[in-house]
């Protein structure tokens, strides 16, 4: 067994092994607070049915609560002080259509008719990858200033210490902005524009919304007290776009470090071709392709066979030449 193949099982298994103690966890951790919300849940039902046994019965009250579970699973609310903007507005529509596209998908709204499904399958089928590449052009040039900034330290920097304790150096001034600019300040904002969020709530939202994961415990602009619900959702979707933005600029910035790139341990040494003909061996120290790397060209080394002359028509070789 090759030695890349024996790595990428151990990674398998490594990986298997983390989502299941991941899962183990969130168990043990979060399965006793639903089991004390579950029986307080159940003791207030009996108790509101006990109160009103003379004119309601337990199976009218078991369809009452399904109906509106049911409903408020599809962002449809039956609360009266609820938010009086509908779900389909104009600013909830395009946070919507912003969540489909980035795939974070927090899942509080979903089309309910059987033309808005349809057209969100072929809308996504579109949109998710064309914005990928609208995403992967934008880094692209953000990048060029990003280079220019860490070709300036190389320069600079060069007689105190090695290109890779320079590129960290730079990576980690990467990461600080990011951390700073798209999800501190931030959550600073939504916690003081979200009324029962607290910091922390706020920056679990936008983790949870930059890393895709879209729980959708946390939306944004569903106080029933909120105001310019429409520009604050549009607002929002701008936030999620350039964080995502930034964030893919932090990785492709990461993956140009080869010794941070681990993946690199796990990938297949080789690519043929195909054509018995032609050998690549491509040099194992590149990320995913978002920007080209500084001084670290991909090498090539192509091998190729003489094609032997069996035409009449073909130049005669000058040996031949000469015996005649």
């Amino acid at each position: 067994m090759e030695r890349s193949t024996k790595k990428f099982l151990i990674l398998v298994v490594s990986y298997v092994f983390f989502v299941v103690m991941g899962a183990a966890v969130f168990s043990a951790i979060e399965g006793q607070i639903e089991n004390e919300k579950t029986k307080e849940l159940r003791e207030f039902r009996q108790d509101y049915l006990d109160l009103h046994k003379s004119c309601l019965t337990d199976a009218e009250l078991e369809r009452l609560i399904v109906k509106i579970v049911k409903y408020s699973e599809r962002g449809v609310s039956a609360v009266r002080n609820a938010t009086m903007e509908p779900n389909w507005s104009f600013g909830q529509s395009f946070f919507f259509a912003g969540t489909v596209l980035t795939t974070i998908g927090y899942g509080h709204v979903a089309p309910l008719s059987d033309g808005g499904k349809a057209f969100c399958i072929f809308y996504a089928l579109i949109g998710i990858p064309l914005t990928l590449i609208m995403f992967t052009a934008i880094v692209e040039r953000l990048n060029i200033p990003v280079t220019v900034f860490l070709q300036y330290l190389l320069n600079k920097m060069q007689h105190l210490a090695s290109p890779f304790h320079i590129r960290l150096v730079h990576l980690f001034l990467v990461i600080g902005l990011v951390l700073l600019f798209i999800f501190l300040i931030p959550a600073a904002i939504f916690t003081a524009l979200e009324v029962e969020w607290n910091y922390l709530d706020s920056f679990y939202y936008c983790f949870i919304s930059m890393t895709t994961i879209g729980l959708g415990d946390y939306i944004p602009g569903e106080h029933p007290d909120q105001q310019s619900r429409t520009v604050y959702k549009i607002a929002t979707t701008i936030y999620l776009y350039l964080g995502l933005i930034f964030m893919m600029l932090m990785i492709a910035v990461l993956y140009e470090i080869p010794e941070l790139n681990l993946g690199i341990h796990f990938y297949m040494a080789t690519a043929g071709s195909g054509d018995g003909e032609t050998t690549y061996l491509q040099a194992r120290n590149g990320g995913p392709n978002y920007t080209q790397q500084i001084d670290e060209p991909v090498h090539t080394i192509t091998k190729s066979y003489k094609r032997q002359l069996t035409s009449d028509s073909d130049e005669e070789s000058p040996a031949a030449v000469q015996n005649k």
